[in-house]
């Protein structure tokens, strides 16, 4: 496993905004992590791998341009009980097995309203 996902959301901010990784080896340290370890641990439903990295690409943009905001390339799990637009969320409910949100739940809004990036919907177990 990467050093990387050892940091705390502290550390990682202040790592990305000080230049000593990019918001995209953040990212890939986390999905590698995922991958290595979902299928003994199931803690994520769904990973969300090419969302995460095209976040973290505009992330990397915004640090270089000086622009970052409060969140800017932090890697998150959401909990599958927060909808969020586009991606499949059940909150363990097989009433809601088929129900892909239309719209985005004010939590996460806000989180991407602050620049993080989805990794994926976390399992609720």
């Amino acid at each position: 496993m990467s050093e990387l996902t050892k940091l705390t959301l502290t550390e990682a901010r202040d790592g990305l905004a000080a230049g000593e990784f990019t918001a995209v080896e953040l990212a890939d340290a986390f999905l590698a992590a995922i991958e290595a370890s979902n299928r003994h641990l199931n803690a994520y439903i769904t990973t969300t791998a090419e969302a995460a990295r095209d976040g973290a690409k505009s992330a990397d943009a915004r640090y270089a341009k000086g622009d970052a905001r409060p969140l800017e390339g932090l890697p998150l799990g959401i909990k599958d009980l927060f909808a969020t637009k586009g991606y499949h969320t059940q909150a363990a409910s097989h009433v809601l097995d088929a129900f892909l949100p239309p719209y985005e739940s004010t939590v996460t809004q806000n989180l991407w309203d602050a620049a993080a990036v989805m990794l994926g919907t976390l399992n609720m177990v």
